[in-house]
């Protein structure tokens, strides 16, 4: 789905598209979408600065477990936009 400017998402914060994201998932038990975001976290961890945290990640799922969470804070959320706005819109998802 293309990006509109009727679905609203723009408008939220990086936070807020997170949060939407993870609801959703979690709802439809979209593992794929989690396999994903652990694949894409250590990026923007690096390019948050983080990169002590990102190394850890490649080496722990545990982890990346637990940066699901934090992947919806500073930097790193702002970061993360992209791939929350995509998913989010390719399953139809409105702000």
């Amino acid at each position: 789905m293309a990006a509109t400017d009727d679905d609203n998402l723009d408008t939220l914060s990086s936070k807020e598209l997170h949060d939407l994201a993870v609801h959703r998932a979690r709802r439809h038990l979209d593992v794929k979408f989690y396999y994903r975001l652990m694949q894409v976290l250590p990026q923007a961890e690096a390019a948050a600065g983080e990169q002590d945290k990102a190394d850890w990640d490649v080496q722990s799922l545990k982890a990346h477990i637990d940066d699901i969470t934090d992947s919806g804070e500073g930097e790193v959320a702002d970061l993360l936009r992209p791939f929350y706005l995509e998913y989010l819109r390719s399953h139809g998802v409105t702000g």
